[in-house]
């Protein structure tokens, strides 16, 4: 049963790498895999919302960098090294290698895992952002095929971790906001509400 859905797994990167590769996506799909570019996506997010959000949103921005903390480590330093499967552009030949093809393990995509965590996380939390979260976070674990480094079950392995993740910071960010940020703000309006009534 492995061996067939290992097959399955790698007629699918064949046919997302090989025979739909283009000058387009070899252009584009680099660029969106770049870790200097998600990191600086990233960073300019966080900081627009510490700068122009509202105390929930800034106490939001903390349970990202815990999301952001645990998909990573999880998939890179715990999960990789004990599942220990090659990546494509070790063992297959013939490839479009588009970016370096690093020396870790394959599964799960530490990519698709801290996108799909932030995509979770905030599309849970802010209502409206849905569609535009998870069409980034699919274009990056898809572009982790594209360019060669991850099966296409690495990437919905980690998109797998990365929702798991992301639901149980969700949750707790919902629980710390119903007893903290809320009670503060009806501490806050109480003496209003007692001048009114005076």
């Amino acid at each position: 049963m492995l061996e067939y859905l290992e097959a399955i797994d790698r007629a699918l990167f064949v046919f997302l790498n090989v025979q739909l590769a283009n000058p387009l996506t070899g252009f584009i799909m680099p660029i969106i895999t770049s870790d200097t570019v998600l990191r600086v996506l990233y960073g300019a997010a966080m900081a627009i919302l510490l700068w122009r959000g509202d105390r929930r949103l800034r106490w939001l921005v903390l349970f990202s960098a815990v999301t952001l903390l645990l998909t990573d480590q999880i998939s890179s330093n715990f999960l990789k090294s004990l599942i220990a499967r090659p990546r494509p552009c070790h063992v297959l030949e013939g490839i479009n290698l588009l970016v370096g093809c690093g020396g870790g393990f394959a599964m799960p995509s530490s990519h698709a895992a801290n996108a799909f965590g932030q995509a979770f996380l905030f599309s849970w939390c802010v209502r409206g952002t849905e569609y535009y979260l998870y069409t980034f976070a699919g274009l990056v674990a898809l572009s982790r095929v594209f360019v060669g480094v991850h099966y296409p079950g690495d990437v919905i392995a980690g998109a797998a971790l990365g929702v798991l993740i992301g639901l149980s910071l969700a949750v707790v960010f919902a629980r710390f906001e119903s007893r903290y940020c809320r009670s503060r703000e009806v501490t806050n309006t109480t003496p209003e509400r007692d001048d009114i009534s005076r």
